[in-house]
């Protein structure tokens, strides 16, 4: 259902997000970073975030789940995108930090334990790891897309699932897209 979406929507998702100031995530997530540090962009889409952090001199890796989405951020990025899901991951420790912008929110609640830990075991030792949802309760489908919301109580509850994962810190913020009132909560997240 959600990637039929992105599949029948790539140009017009593309659109409305690539040039989308995200600035203010990217100083909370790079300040953790060493320059030139191992990034993932799990759950690209456009592949604006991938670009920026290649931009300011990371090593980049992306993926996204919709070949019409990875065909765009590698004509955005230059960078070869790979075409896989979360269930794909099976990185081991390669990643200094891996950053999951509204990307695990398609991702159903029964499964988000079993991909929070593939995702964990692919983040070296020190690392950090931003995720983002949609702010709310429950699970919900939307023109054709499904979303898994969370807030605070919730997104704690499913890290203690995850061993080795502790919390630095849970914010939120408002959509950046113009004509969106929504409201996201961001985790940034640390691999003991």
């Amino acid at each position: 259902m959600t990637l039929k979406y992105y599949q029948d929507n790539a140009q017009t998702f593309f659109d409305g997000t690539v040039n989308v100031d995200m600035s203010s995530l990217y100083e909370t997530f790079t300040k953790h970073l060493a320059p030139g540090a191992r990034v993932l962009d799990a759950g690209c889409g456009s592949g604006r975030d991938a670009k920026a952090f290649l931009k300011m001199g990371y090593q980049v890796e992306a993926f996204d789940a919709s070949s019409a989405m990875v065909d765009l951020a590698r004509e955005h990025t230059g960078l070869p995108v790979q075409l896989m899901t979360f269930a794909d991951v099976e990185w081991k420790e390669k990643f200094d930090g891996i950053w999951c912008c509204a990307s695990l929110l398609h991702v159903p609640a029964v499964e988000l334990p079993g991909v929070m830990r593939r995702l964990a075991d692919a983040l070296k030792p020190g690392g950090v790891w931003y995720v983002s949802f949609k702010y709310g309760k429950g699970e919900r489908e939307v023109d054709g897309r499904r979303f898994t919301d969370m807030r605070e109580v919730r997104l704690q509850k499913l890290l203690q699932e995850v061993v080795g994962i502790e919390t630095i810190a849970l914010w939120l913020t408002q959509d950046s897209r113009p004509m969106r009132d929504e409201v996201w909560l961001n985790g940034m997240l640390q691999k003991e």
